[in-house]
């Protein structure tokens, strides 16, 4: 009878108890385990209830053999008694040497392998062979959520010399059932097309839809419901319910049926809006920021807008943790709902610190003095935005974000963190770089926007190219004084030849100096002036028609040399307002500049120029990946006063260009415009010839659209230092001084490349692609484009690139 109880209880266990005849208890006086393998004896003995000169029975030892068991290293424990002397025979899971998947396409491989570590499968632990079956039902009702309903998948077991084996997962995955139609039964408001419209399942899908999905998923019915219901929600159903939903498949389980039964109500107005709680004594002007009228027709998503537009009220006076709940009153006699927002703002919550890493170089305190949140003030929800987007203005970081943490054990009291990823904010260089636009180029120099992490710019560089050898110095500290005025200087020389620039043949050697300055009007706009000094030596050796007139009216300022020599002192002010996000690569805001410059009265040269610009940029998405950029800019500049019987005019080397990639890509820099007009002798007559050099003009107009993309094939740890972009430019540069008339009767030879220069509709237009990187080297920017719109004597430019510079 006893050896009877104890194979009736280890079938019961799920092991075998076998015990000689013997009374119900003994003593125990040796414990001996048989069976041990990778696990230890005194781990065995430590698993194990009972020990030597305990009195055990049958129930003590039916807990024993579940001890071992819930140890998780036995698949099979047996249990005998010799006497005074308990044995126990184990069998030790094996272990799992290796695990491998084959035939899985939708599911990738380190899914699998969470989905098992989370089920205590891995490679070199003990496998439980009850967890497979579960692992294979799992892995196959993920199968059927995504309409794969034929999908089977298999754990095999191969056994291994020293109890370890080879665990192998085996899917047949087949194809996912398609959905042959979707039902929708008991609307009447919106016809069927409607409603299917909105769903993102499709029981038909056009050849040209690429992003249209026929493939049945239940996640995706669940939210094509949730949608269909906010669909009817927020035009006034209130009463709106999704009854039943029946999902039948085919026969093959290649095809799915679904019918959605949907009751719709009656459309509901609402009748009035009450606001109750604490209103922190700005009742009416939370009520001024209700979007919600009285009398029009319900809709949950304003309900849902009126809370967050609330609660972000509240934040900007410190309550950072509102509760703001509406509870709709709703009238089925009238068919009207009261809306009842119930507004608990919390306790006013305080800024206790502001923390700062990432910073690496930049010092905390040029983080810490762009902040508009201050330590030791309520917290304001529009401060902390204004504060972090001004980090991401400086340029000096890829990006900055915020989180707010609350103290431990205060309710009322939070710290700030911001976390900036810092980026090149300039470099030390010495080297060669290439550009079609300025060929090659020989540079040395230091240029930082952040010099040694204090937010002041330093520039100290030679550099010379195909038509341009220069040396500058300058300097510029944002803060000269804790208010954000700033004062800079710059030294510079220059020589210039105009030929090799793709200008008309001129030379000027330029040495100047400017001092800067300018403050903050608020936190949007803000005013720079500047004083310059300079003096300019130019040659030209065959003056052009357009030029005659600068000649003949600075003719007293020529030297030795046959050099026009000129000395000037300019004053220049400016406005920029910019809401941008960003300081490089922005993706939301605007920015508008308007400049002016004009010489000091009684100067060699009188003349002023104007000059503005403006840029918005549209982001479709919350990511910011795909945005729409368009700019313009408008630029005039003339003379003023008059010299002796002459007018000043506008000098010919501050005349505006065209072309290349900061105005229109697609065309060679500076290509774009009047060209220049020559006097040839022709028979004794003085005949005009036109040339394709470009002389510029004194009023310039151009624009872009620009849709910027996700780069392709780049990773997201690269996406921020790269934009490529899908762009539009066009532009015009014209003379208004210009006499048409005075010159195409005297043209030579079917008047080559001659136009009236002062028409700004002759304008130029292009098309194409561009890629801009920044690079540890410096900036790269790389553009192929396609002349729209062109005229004779217009040099194209298929392909452009330029290293190591600013854009």
């Amino acid at each position: 009878m006893a050896v009877k109880k104890a194979l009736v209880l280890s079938c019961l266990l799920g092991a075998s108890f076998l015990a000689q005849a013997a009374p119900a208890s003994f003593v125990v006086q040796d414990i001996q385990v048989e069976g041990l393998q990778r696990v230890t004896l005194g781990a065995a003995l430590l698993n194990l209830p009972i020990r030597v000169g305990d009195s055990v029975d049958s129930v003590t030892l039916a807990n024993a053999i579940k001890k071992l068991y819930a140890s998780g290293n036995f698949e099979d424990v047996k249990v005998y008694r010799d006497g005074q002397v308990l044995q126990v025979a184990v069998k030790e899971r094996p272990t799992i040497s290796s695990i491998e998947f084959s035939g899985n396409k939708d599911i990738k491989e380190e899914q699998l392998t969470q989905s098992l570590e989370s089920s205590g499968i891995r490679v070199g632990d003990p496998l439980d062979r009850t967890v497979l079956s579960s692992l294979e039902k799992g892995l196959e009702d993920f199968y059927y959520g995504v309409g794969k309903y034929s999908a089977k998948v298999k754990a095999i077991v191969t056994p291994l010399p020293r109890n370890r084996v080879d665990l192998k997962f085996t899917f047949v995955e087949g194809e996912a059932a398609k959905i042959q139609q979707i039902n929708i039964v008991g609307n009447n408001v919106f016809p069927e097309e409607k409603l299917l419209a909105q769903l993102s399942l499709k029981d038909d899908v056009p050849w040209w839809n690429f992003t249209g999905d026929q493939r049945y998923q239940k996640q995706k019915l669940a939210g094509d419901i949730e949608t269909l219901r906010s669909y009817y929600m927020d035009r006034g159903y209130i009463r709106f319910t999704q009854e039943s939903t029946q999902v039948s498949m085919t026969p093959d389980k290649k095809g799915v049926y679904v019918t959605l039964n949907v009751k719709e109500g009656d459309q509901y107005k609402v009748s009035g809006i009450q606001l109750k709680g604490d209103l922190i004594d700005r009742g009416g002007e939370m009520k001024g920021l209700i979007p919600i009228e009285t009398g029009s027709i319900y809709s949950a998503s304003q309900v849902t807008h009126t809370e967050e537009v609330l609660s972000k009220f509240l934040g900007r006076y410190g309550y950072a943790y509102p509760k703001v709940v509406t509870f709709p009153q709703v009238n089925d006699q009238t068919k009207e709902v009261e809306l009842i927002v119930n507004i608990e703002p919390g306790p006013r919550v305080y800024v206790r610190n502001i923390n700062f890493t990432g910073n690496v170089t930049t010092k905390d305190e040029v983080l810490r003095r762009e902040m508009r949140q201050m330590e030791g003030t309520w917290l304001s929800s529009d401060s902390v935005e204004q504060s972090k987007t001004r980090l991401n203005r400086l340029g000096f970081f890829e990006t900055a974000e915020v989180d707010t943490k609350r103290v431990p054990g205060s309710d009322d009291q939070v710290d700030l963190d911001f976390k900036v990823k810092e980026q090149p904010a300039g470099s030390i260089n010495a080297g060669v770089g290439y550009g079609t636009e300025s060929g090659l180029s020989l540079q040395a120099g230091l240029q930082q926007d952040n010099f040694m992490g204090t937010g002041k710019k330093i520039g100290i560089s030679a550099s010379t190219n195909k038509y341009s050898k220069s040396v500058d110095l300058s300097y510029n500290d944002p803060y000269f004084t804790v208010d954000g005025v700033s004062l800079g200087g710059r030294l510079y020389y220059n020589q210039f030849s105009a030929a090799d620039a793709n200008i008309v043949d001129y030379e000027n050697t330029t040495i100047g100096f400017r001092l800067s300055s300018g403050f903050p009007v608020n936190e949007n706009n803000r005013l720079d002036f500047s004083l310059g000094v300079e003096n300019n030596k130019l040659s030209q050796p065959n003056p052009y028609l357009q030029v005659d007139e600068f000649w003949k009216v600075y003719s007293e300022n020529k030297d030795g040399d046959n050099r026009m020599v000129f000395n000037t002192v300019d004053v220049t002010a400016g406005w920029t307002r910019s809401t941008l996000n960003k300081g490089q690569f922005p993706t939301a805001g605007d920015r508008q500049r308007v400049n002016a410059k004009v010489t000091v009265p009684g100067m060699d040269l009188q003349y002023f120029k104007l000059n503005a610009e403006d840029a918005h940029y549209f982001p479709f998405d919350a990511d910011h990946k795909w945005v729409l950029m368009a700019k313009a800019r408008a630029s005039y500049g003339n003379g003023y006063g008059s010299n002796g019987s002459y007018d000043h005019v506008l000098p010919f080397f501050e005349n505006y260009f065209a072309g290349g990639f900061d105005t229109l890509r697609g065309f060679k820099s500076n290509t774009v415009g009047p060209k220049a007009l020559y006097y040839y002798n022709l028979s004794g007559n003085d005949v005009i010839q036109g040339t394709d050099s470009s002389v510029g003009g004194n009023a310039l107009a151009v624009a872009s659209l620009e849709m910027i993309v996700p780069t392709p094939f780049a990773s997201e740890t690269y996406q921020p230092q790269l934009r490529t972009s899908f762009f539009i430019d066009a532009g015009s540069v014209w003379d208004t001084t210009f006499d048409y008339d005075q010159y195409r009767n005297r043209c030579f030879s079917g008047c080559n490349y001659l136009a009236d220069y002062s028409d700004p509709t002759n304008y130029r237009a292009s098309a194409g692609l561009s890629l801009q990187w920044l690079s540890p080297m410096g900036p790269l920017v790389f553009a192929i484009a396609r002349p729209l719109k062109q005229y004779e004597g217009d040099r194209t430019e298929f392909f452009s690139f330029n290293i190591g510079r600013t854009f």
